[in-house]
């Protein structure tokens, strides 16, 4: 069953001198608990998809719908993860993690209760009264996760959120972020240059073209390995991974 569905979006950005049209009919849905991926050429509008998502910006035309109803990220329908986790220095990791709720106004003792339950399971619980500065970048990442999902969103959108660490916290980290996401069952949407990532992360791809963006390409991708580091290792991998770059630089 669908959970989020973009109908002919279309954008054109209007300024004085000239418009631009950065999106022309894109559709697409993504099903309950699947994780899909944006890839494209730089600066074909991905992020700027996340953003008519979340409801930052109103398409010229077209709607987007999470469980049938306009999508929205203030009423926590629609949680977005930045390339930057965004902690607040001067709080701690339970206080990081509670922003959401705050702002939301949803920081009910159940509530409270959950996200509490979120950062035990996935072992942070010796950390929260730290503060950020006293995490490594991974850490920090699986909070900034956790913050995300406190308030239940319907819809996950990632814009990068790998791309501030090294390779080899990128990888660990993807795995942790792909674990959680799997066991909390939320349905994902994953904008990222890395089509290796892509790969090794997704149930399906969506290749973007060049500005105006519209979906080029729907690949379902079918790599075994029951982590994002397994799928890296399967020889399947790369067969995938070719595809899929014979599509963006095109």
């Amino acid at each position: 069953m669908a959970v989020l569905k973009l109908n002919d979006i279309s954008l054109t950005y209007q300024t004085p001198e000239s418009e631009t049209e950065a999106l022309k009919n894109v559709s697409f849905t993504v099903d309950n608990g699947q994780f899909v991926s944006l890839v494209g050429p730089s600066g074909c509008g991905k992020t700027t998809i996340l953003s008519v998502v979340a409801g930052l910006i109103k398409p010229t035309s077209g709607n987007v719908t999470v469980d049938g109803k306009p999508a929205s990220s203030k009423n926590g329908d629609v949680g977005y993860m930045l390339q930057r986790d965004s902690l607040l220095p001067w709080r701690t990791i339970e206080d990081n993690v509670m922003i959401g709720l705050e702002i939301l106004k949803k920081n009910t003792p159940e509530n409270r209760k959950y996200a509490l339950s979120l950062v035990e399971k996935y072992g942070l619980s010796a950390f929260l009264k730290h503060y950020p500065s006293g995490l490594s970048g991974g850490m920090r990442q699986r909070v900034a996760l956790i913050r995300t999902l406190a308030f239940k969103p319907k819809t996950l959108l990632l814009d990068e959120p790998f791309s501030a660490l090294d390779f080899q916290t990128r990888l660990s980290v993807c795995d942790d972020v792909r674990d959680i996401i799997r066991q909390e069952g939320v349905t994902t949407l994953l904008v990222t240059h890395d089509i290796s990532e892509a790969v090794a992360m997704s149930d399906r791809i969506l290749v973007l073209t060049p500005r105006p963006a519209t979906v080029k390409l729907d690949y379902s991708v079918e790599v075994e390995g029951d982590t994002p580091l397994k799928r890296r290792e399967n020889s399947q991998f790369s067969r995938c991974f070719d595809t899929i770059w014979k599509e963006v630089k095109v």
